[in-house]
């Protein structure tokens, strides 16, 4: 895909402090923790308090992966900042901006992306993009949510799920690759699976703020739309099944992760997971999973590690890569 090899040389995230148990939520939702685990494999979450925006998560984490990027061998600094969220602080301006204004760095370019849940693997296209283009040298690109912020808490189908957080990583041209090839798709028929009805120019007066989903329906497409887009991303880079040494899907829920891995036939042992402790953090989820993975010395340099998504829209995504020797 590239001309110019991409390499990841800085990674980090952030959540916020508040720990919400499946205890919790079962004090004022018709729920429990059984129910809870069984169908999601759910244990707690994250969220933020009143006060904090995305802003806040984002620009930690990427401070963190700045801060990694400097141990790595890189500048710490960056010429191009890409978010992706489906919770901007505001509807006007995008959020990206401020972001790169809190961490220092000055006038670079900055803007939004929203693929909700598959959001960062679209980032990850659109810096790759922007590398191989010759218009950037080094990306900043922030996956950040506050799902807690649009999800109804007295809904009991959806407010178990969600966590908020935010994961970064420092993108470079040259010495590489360490990021192989992406493949994305979208289905705009297929946007009442996943949304938030009002707020938007289509109904902008809709006191409908809240976040809905259609559960199974999105569990049939996650599952089918996460197993394909794997396989091709597999063809395409010309690995088989077998050499994929760790698999990191979107951490919806326990089941689609479980299913698109049997689809595969990718062992359990190389499933990595971290929705027990996290939820589901959205954009967020793939570079929280990440960072998690490399902190617990789970992901080793030189593994070949796959990406996968599904998201609103209904959108969706994968990706192939050498995983770096990070400082």
């Amino acid at each position: 895909m590239h001309d110019r090899a991409l390499r990841l040389t800085g990674l980090g995230h952030a959540l916020p402090a508040r720990v919400v148990t499946n205890d919790d939520l079962a004090a004022t939702l018709d729920t429990s923790d059984e129910w809870i685990r069984t169908r999601s494999g759910i244990a707690t979450r994250h969220h933020v308090d009143p006060g904090t925006a995305t802003s806040d998560l984002a620009a930690e984490a990427g401070a963190r992966a700045l801060k990694a990027d400097l141990r790595s061998g890189g500048s710490g600094e960056v010429d191009l900042v890409v978010l992706a969220t489906t919770t901007p602080d505001r509807t006007c301006p995008a959020t990206a901006p401020l972001v790169a204004h809190r961490l220092g760095l000055g006038t670079v370019p900055a803007f939004d992306v929203n693929a909700v849940c598959s959001g960062f693997l679209y980032g990850l296209s659109t810096a790759a993009a922007m590398v191989t283009a010759g218009a950037a040298e080094s990306v900043l690109l922030v996956a950040a949510d506050t799902f807690s912020t649009i999800v109804d808490p007295t809904d009991r189908r959806t407010a178990f799920l969600f966590g908020d957080g935010a994961g970064a990583v420092v993108l470079r041209a040259g010495g590489g690759p360490t990021v192989h090839d992406i493949v994305l798709g979208s289905d705009g028929g297929q946007e009442d699976l996943i949304i938030t009805p009002g707020g938007g120019s289509r109904e902008p007066g809709s006191d409908e703020r809240w976040f809905t989903m259609q559960g199974q329906a999105v569990y049939r497409q996650a599952v089918d739309r996460m197993t394909r887009s794997t396989r091709e991303i597999l063809e395409r880079t010309g690995w088989a099944v077998d050499e994929v040494e760790r698999f990191v899907g979107h951490q919806a829920n326990r089941r689609i992760l479980d299913a698109v891995a049997h689809r595969l036939g990718v062992p359990a042992d190389r499933v990595v997971a971290n929705l027990d402790r996290v939820g589901n953090t959205a954009a967020a989820s793939i570079p929280v999973a990440l960072s998690d993975a490399h902190e617990r010395g789970i992901l080793r340099a030189g593994e070949k590690v796959v990406l996968t998504a599904f998201g609103g829209g209904a959108t969706w995504g994968a990706a192939t890569l050498t995983w770096p020797e990070l400082g």
